[in-house]
């Protein structure tokens, strides 16, 4: 389902800029959900599949990820950062990898993002229920707690980031 959203937007930003940019804008998109939203977005494309069909471990898989995501940004940002422009969604991208107090946003995703990973990978180890050591320490209302403090503080941000832009939702 993931997937399909995914290539419904290729299909669309394709069809607005053309196949090319249809590509870069739909992995910068992508690469924003990544390392601005505190869940593990590709976890449900690339992670968990890797776990269940060849045994890597998802927080492998998604360092891999991250590693990719940033040095995309990394070379678009240095050689074509006019991408950037083309969509509201890839501006404010753009406003925070370029604004260095916004990549706290960044940072609480990251956390965010491995602490689900992590906990996810305890949860397909339920066979070895030995291994669930730190699930079984946390319990779930450090999770709640955890996952609800990083949810709320990249919300503020965003508020932020979006208030500074003069962008208003409501």
């Amino acid at each position: 389902m993931v997937f399909f959203i995914v290539l419904l937007y290729f299909l669309y930003v394709s069809f607005h800029f053309g196949w090319k940019y249809g590509i870069v804008i739909t992995l910068l998109t992508w690469s924003f959900f990544v390392l601005c939203t505190p869940i593990a977005d590709a976890g449900l494309l690339l992670d968990f599949p890797l776990r269940v069909l060849l045994g890597i471990r998802m927080i492998k898989s998604e360092m891999a990820v991250w590693a990719f995501a940033i040095t995309l940004n990394i070379f678009f940002l240095t050689f074509n950062p006019e991408v950037y422009n083309t969509t509201v969604l890839l501006q404010l991208f753009y406003h925070i990898l370029t604004t260095p107090s916004y990549w706290i946003i960044i940072v609480l995703s990251a956390i965010g993002t491995f602490l689900s990973i992590h906990f996810g990978d305890e949860l397909l180890d339920v066979i070895f229920h030995r291994d669930r050591i730190k699930y079984f320490t946390h319990k779930e209302l450090y999770e709640l707690i955890v996952f609800l403090t990083i949810i709320l503080l990249v919300i503020a941000l965003y508020e932020m980031v979006l208030d500074q832009l003069g962008i208003r939702i409501l």
